[in-house]
């Protein structure tokens, strides 16, 4: 029977976060791309958490971003609450979070995908890769169906898919994520390529019925007064919306005795669940039986978009059987006549050991094969976004015989992700956390523009015009700190005056108006008026120089630990190199070495046991290796 066969220069396997993220750089950079997807109506679909961003992932938003990605717009477009988390506390963990439409996500993402020139959209699922003989490069996709597509690359984004099943107490469903089709023929043609396979588990809460919810027992949770965009280029005009209320509330020692006497139905605590589930982010039971000692938890109550009357029960993710979870929600104030239009369920999927990738999500053993978001063992919308928009970026780049874009953990939460996945031991889904990033006082959400703008125009994913202001912004920034280097202020009674009003310390002498800023109560923006020959400036430039005035010591004691980590990141290894031959190496330090195969000597160093005495080891043996 015939079949169709068409050619591509990149597949993408799966229209998740990542693969969306993948398709549009792949199509950006002017190569011929097609999306595979099981359902075209589950492009860009949010099975779990109705929000976008938040502690550490609205810095990886901001950076999608920066290089020339989508998130950060559609969100921009779509989202019905905004909010700044961490405020009381310094720059470097600020984070932007919004509750999104889900729907008009969704649907926007499509729109911006279907609009795409050099980008094909095909529902159809994706049965097995194709290669050359000897299985060491990749040359297409086959479907299902018998359709065979050849390309140069392929990028496989199959999210919570694989072989995928999910549990609600003793009912097991085999489906995908909101009961969408499971793709169950991938995970065999990836095994016979020598692809270790791991089990991994997530989980959501149940969706409640507005009408059954009681708010006045709840908290109400409003957003921002400011709203601040995502997108370097939203105008931040267009975000001052009127915004959608969450609501706050708790579980009690009621809820917690009811999953008590119930947990031999869990099929999380039955045996029943093969996969390992994420660490920070838990279900309701796990909370329960690991934090015994705490008599409540906290639960958002979120709205899934402004045409549906669909409440996320935020903290509440869940195993249990559907009886079960009636008799525990409604033991929640404010839920105590709870209609649940979808059950919680808990959802197994393959996905794979990401040691087997390079930095540049390119498999080892296998090239022209990337590989990005949940499948790499990560959590969470942004992480996948992120390592979508990097592989489409590092297979558009392989197509050209360029070098791939590898982003260090000094110049990105990106890098940070990514060196943690392809380098350390995950044992259980990734999610990325502020506390993971060493430099994250350089690493903050606002700069990200400053500090990777320049990288999305040099591989062709941002337009001129987004270089152009991102070089003039650094200029105004340097420019107008040595400005403020030279301001000198006297005792004199407007400036006394002034302090005093803002409950600052008088002068006892002249200072300079950088000393004043650095006072933890005082800013650049408050104390314009003692500062006559100020420009008018834009406020994004306003707020890079009151935080480098502000933090000036702190910062370059980080950019003096960066200089020691660049040193050795430069210092590559071999490609050929046989660790076997390198002497005084310890055997697990052989093994994980030629397991992992580091790049540098930087990756080989935060490669989980591998000894600075090894590292030392190495160091001599590369000196050697370099002479013959």
């Amino acid at each position: 029977m015939p079949c169709i066969v068409e050619n591509y220069d990149i597949c993408v396997v799966g229209s998740g976060h990542a693969g969306c993220e993948a398709a549009l750089a792949g199509a950006r950079m002017g190569f011929e791309t097609i999306i595979f997807t099981v359902s075209v109506d589950s492009i860009a679909l949010m099975p779990c958490n109705p929000n976008i961003g938040g502690s550490s992932k609205g810095h990886l938003v901001r950076e999608i971003d920066a290089l020339g990605g989508e998130m950060g717009k559609n969100i921009d477009k779509t989202f019905i609450q905004s909010k700044m988390l961490n405020k009381s506390k310094g720059p470097a963990v600020h984070s932007l979070r919004a509750q999104a439409d889900k729907a008009s996500y969704s649907m926007e993402m499509r729109k911006t995908l279907q609009a795409q020139d050099h980008l094909t959209i095909k529902q159809a699922e994706v049965a097995e890769l194709l290669t050359n003989d000897d299985k060491t490069r990749v040359t297409g996709v086959k479907t299902v169906s018998g359709g065979t597509y050849y390309s140069k690359a392929v990028i496989l984004c199959t999210g919570t898919y694989l072989k995928a099943r999910c549990l609600t107490g003793e009912m097991v469903v085999h489906t995908g994520p909101n009961g969408l089709q499971a793709a169950n023929y991938l995970t065999d043609s990836l095994k016979s390529l020598g692809v270790e396979i791991f089990r991994f588990k997530t989980g959501t809460p149940a969706r409640i019925d507005k009408k059954s919810i009681d708010f006045s027992k709840m908290s109400e949770q409003f957003g921002d007064e400011k709203v601040v965009p995502f997108s370097f280029t939203t105008n931040p005009e267009d975000v001052q919306i009127e915004q959608v209320s969450c609501w706050l509330t708790y579980t009690n020692n009621n809820t917690h005795e009811v999953i008590r006497k119930n947990l031999h139905r869990s099929p999380l605590f039955a045996g029943v669940i093969e996969g390992t589930g994420p660490r920070y982010c838990p279900s309701i039971e796990d909370k329960v039986v690991k934090f015994a000692d705490k008599d409540k938890h906290q639960v958002f109550i979120e709205p899934e978009g402004i045409n549906t009357n669909e409440m996320y029960v935020g903290g509440m993710s869940s195993s249990l059987p559907e009886d079960v979870q009636y008799e525990m929600y409604r033991t929640v104030p404010g839920l105590e006549n709870a209609k649940i239009v979808r059950n919680a369920y808990a959802i197994e999927y393959d996905c794979i050991n990401p040691n087997q990738l390079y930095p540049s999500l390119e498999f080892k053993k296998i090239k022209g094969l990337f590989s990005a978001g949940q499948f790499n063992g990560s959590s969470g919308y942004e992480e996948a976004a992120c390592q979508g928009l990097i592989a489409g970026i590092n297979a558009s780049l392989s197509i050209q015989g360029k070098e791939p874009l590898v982003l260090d953990r000094s110049q990105a939460y990106i890098g940070v992700l990514i060196d943690d996945l392809v380098t350390k031991e995950n044992h259980e889904p990734y999610r990325m956390m502020t506390s993971r990033a060493e430099y994250r006082l350089i690493l903050r959400q606002d700069n990200a523009d400053l500090r990777l703008s320049k990288i999305g125009y040099e591989v062709g994913l941002l337009p001129k015009w987004r270089y152009d202001w991102v070089v003039e912004k650094e200029k105004m920034i340097e420019k107008e700190m040595e400005r403020v280097s030279k301001v000198m202020l006297g005792a004199n009674q407007k400036v006394q005056s002034f302090l005093e009003n803002c409950n600052s310390i008088p002068l006892n002498t002249g200072t300079g108006l950088v000393e004043l800023i650095r006072r933890p109560e005082l800013s650049y923006d408050l104390l314009a008026p003692l500062d006559e020959a100020r420009p008018n400036l834009p406020e994004e430039v306003r707020e890079q120089v009151n935080i480098n005035i502000k933090y000036s010591g702190y910062i370059s004691r980080q950019m003096k630990q960066v200089e020691q980590f660049k040193k050795l990141e430069k210092k590559r290894i071999p490609d050929d190199i046989d660790y076997k031959d390198v002497h005084n190496l310890r055997k697990e330090a052989i093994q994980k070495l030629s397991m992992i195969k580091p790049v540098s000597i930087g990756q080989a160093s935060r490669i989980s046991g591998v000894s600075p005495a090894d590292i030392s080891v190495l160091l001599v043996y590369l000196e050697q290796y370099k002479r013959k």
